[in-house]
């Protein structure tokens, strides 16, 4: 999988990041969701994971030619933090895929795969002028 790098979400040196892929998906690095509330109200399949990100991050995807604003709240966002995080959920990626060892994730992050389509439906045009 050949991974485009789009943009961070970074506060003091943490790393939400976004990445396209050549296979009409995004990658979302962000926090593991430990949460043990928030993950019981969660149904996350068999692998999929769950990351928190910040709601900014998706503000990248315009790097990627999909311009707009958050509008809709809806899978593949599963919930929205006290903070106004998003919890983003998708298929995680696999401990021995090689596209895993190029993000380098620290030991609280990890990274899912969403499809394009899910994440474009979230957006509706912001009007220029």
């Amino acid at each position: 999988m050949r991974l485009t790098f789009l943009g961070k979400a970074s506060e003091s040196g943490e790393s939400p990041t976004l990445f396209a892929t050549d296979r009409d998906s995004y990658i979302v690095q962000g926090y593991i969701v430990t949460d043990a509330a928030t993950l019981s109200s969660l149904q996350v399949p068999d692998g999929h994971a769950v990351v928190e990100v910040y709601a900014r991050l998706l503000d990248f995807l315009a790097e990627d030619g999909v311009p707009g604003a958050v509008t809709r709240r809806v899978a593949p966002i599963v919930g929205v933090t006290p903070r106004g995080t998003y919890l983003i959920q998708g298929v995680r990626l696999a401990d021995d895929d090689p596209a895993r060892h190029r993000l380098a994730l620290p030991d609280h992050e990890d990274a899912v795969e969403v499809p394009k389509a899910a994440l474009v439906a979230l957006l509706e045009a912001v009007a220029c002028g």
